[in-house]
């Protein structure tokens, strides 16, 4: 909000004055009418935050409508001022216009030779490519071969991790407290001890009463430790040891207890953990098969990567010079570019002064009409400060009231805001002040009067909303 320092000094005496004369025209209202209006403090802060927004406002709306205008009038100064221009510029782009036409033909004949010289060297690079792409449609062929065995192990894996991800910790713990665990229990956990390389403990069999492996103690260990079931899932299946496998296989796979509908029978859990140990006995012995192969492979690879070394530094070879003709070709069509757009600012100087005069021409009479309007919206930008108080006077006060104890009241606020020098409209309207024609028209076509009076109340009604 701009306001002077004197200004707002005289608005609170004013706003003061408003709130007094307000409840004056209260009491005359119900003496003369027999009608009560009620003046309260909320209707002086209405009064107080009604001006300080309103005026913001409109001030900012004034401003940008005489922004408007003047721009209109510099525009059309500026077309006065720049036709002359437009003719200079028309002569001086003529000798301009020959030289770009000779720059251009010369690009043109210097590429022609570059792209023979390009060619020449993109069919050398073209066989080699051609090699290239046979010997890594090898490699790719045997990378295929080792994936297609890999897969075959990779269901039956992916098989065993889900279920690893469907065992609970109460699972695991249900097997960990099992005083006597049935024995296809007791071996699958033996042979995941053997996989994670777990020693088994030495006690003596009360049959024999020899020393033998008891793989139960080590197991429960196992079992109780939290990260068990993560190191499964982490399991090194790529560097597996050929001792641990080779046990696993001679002593664990052949036996009859070591298979997971057998072993479902005594325990999920274990049942999860025989798929387990079975997938990795499948997926060791694939890579086994599968190592040779790896191997041609990884020597396929590399000779590849040596042709495609020297593919390379032809390619490098080649780019270069299809860079430099890039180059040359950027700058023709630059060239050329600018041969055109000499040829196109030529026109459009003619057209354009032709339109310049054209709307010189036809805007001749408005220039008058649009300084006569920035300087009307600056006389109303200099009456805003009274015009707003009074409106948002209005607002706070004056709502309730006939036309003839509104028009009283206005009549005596404008008398003392011009005696206090803030600045406003001897013929003050609230619905000149605050309102938006296109708006005024929309309430008038939906049934409002087209008087002042009920336009005022309808501007009285929206901004009391706020």
């Amino acid at each position: 909000m701009e306001l002077k320092k004197s200004m707002k000094k005289s608005s609170v005496v004013i706003c003061k004055y408003f709130h007094v004369r307000a409840q004056e025209l209260s009491s005359m209202f119900a003496s003369e009418l027999g009608r009560h209006t009620y003046i309260t403090p909320t209707s002086y802060l209405t009064l107080i935050s009604s001006f300080k927004q309103l005026l913001s406002e409109k001030q900012q709306e004034t401003r940008a409508a005489i922004q408007r205008y003047e721009g209109g009038l510099g525009q059309l100064e500026f077309f006065s001022v720049t036709i002359t221009g437009m003719q200079r510029d028309i002569e001086e782009l003529q000798p301009k216009l020959v030289v770009a036409k000779e720059e251009a033909e010369a690009f043109i004949e210097k590429i022609k030779k570059e792209s023979a010289d390009v060619e020449e060297v993109k069919a050398v690079v073209n066989k080699d490519e051609e090699y290239a792409s046979a010997q890594a449609g090898e490699a790719s062929a045997l990378k295929e071969e080792c994936e297609a065995d890999l897969a075959e192990a990779l269901p039956a894996l992916e098989e065993a991790l889900r279920a690893l991800d469907t065992l609970k910790p109460s699972d695991i713990t249900l097997v960990k407290s099992m005083k006597n665990p049935p024995n296809a229990v007791k071996v699958v956990l033996a042979a995941v001890c053997i996989m994670q390389n777990i020693k088994p403990d030495r006690v003596t069999d009360p049959a024999t009463g020899r020393k033998v492996n008891d793989y139960w103690g080590p197991s429960k260990k196992l079992l109780g430790d939290m990260g068990f079931l993560q190191s499964l899932r982490d399991y090194d299946k790529d560097n597996i040891d050929p001792a641990i496998m080779e046990k696993i296989r001679s002593e664990y796979i052949p036996l009859a207890e070591f298979n997971p509908a057998n072993v479902a029978k005594a325990s999920s859990a274990a049942e999860g953990l025989c798929r387990w140990v079975l997938a990795m006995e499948l997926y060791d012995r694939t890579a086994k098969v599968v190592a040779p192969k790896k191997a041609k492979l990884a020597e396929a690879e590399r000779q590849l990567s040596v042709i495609m070394e020297l593919l390379q530094a032809k390619r490098s070879e080649l780019a270069a010079l299809e860079s430099k003709l890039a180059a040359l070709r950027r700058d023709c069509d630059q060239s050329v570019q600018k041969k055109m757009d000499l040829e196109a600012q030529a026109r459009n100087c003619e057209i354009n002064l032709q339109r310049a005069e054209k709307l010189i021409g036809g805007l001749g009479g408005e220039r008058i009409r649009w300084a006569n309007e920035a300087k009307n919206l600056s006389i109303k930008f200099e009456n805003l400060p009274g015009d707003v108080l009074l409106a948002s006077g209005v607002i706070a006060y004056l709502g309730p009231y006939t036309s003839y104890y509104r028009s009283l009241c206005i009549a005596d606020w404008v008398k003392f805001c011009t005696h206090h020098r803030i600045p406003c409209s001897q013929n003050f309207s609230l619905g000149e002040t605050l309102g938006n024609p296109v708006k005024i028209q929309f309430w008038n076509l939906n049934g409002l009067p087209r008087d002042a009076f009920s336009t005022d109340n309808g501007v009285i009604v929206e901004y009391g909303k706020r």
